[in-house]
């Protein structure tokens, strides 16, 4: 997914601020159910991060456009893990393994296969 860093994205020297990277992947994964006609979230169903590693490589700026790749790593019956990537034209700026868990009625729940596929690497 490409988006574009705006002026509310950075700090006042035009570097993105660091919680903006997590939006930016949140962003990403919501993209990715949009595109197959699907939503994330039902009114009792849906996902949480449940942890996250992030690695803050190079800073993006006012301006740049951004590339988001995003990739199943492992799947459990209630849970993934995800490894997200910022890249900047083909350098990395910022990677994240995320853990996701699927939750029904507040409790994990198997991920429907509809909601899986979402994920699987092309």
């Amino acid at each position: 997914m490409k988006i574009r860093v705006y002026y509310e994205d950075t700090d006042c020297g035009g570097v993105v601020y660091h919680s903006n990277y997590l939006n930016f992947c949140e962003r990403a994964r919501s993209e990715l159910f949009f595109k197959k006609g699907l939503t994330p979230h039902q009114p009792r169903e849906f996902f949480v991060v449940k942890s996250l590693e992030a690695n803050y490589i190079s800073p993006a700026l006012f301006g740049d456009e951004l590339f988001i790749k995003t990739s199943l790593l492992e799947k459990k019956s209630a849970s993934l893990v995800l490894n997200q990537e910022i890249f900047r034209d083909e350098k990395l700026l910022f990677s994240m393994k995320v853990k996701v868990a699927y939750l029904k009625d507040s409790k994990p729940s198997k991920i429907p296969n509809d909601m899986f596929e979402v994920f699987k690497n092309d």
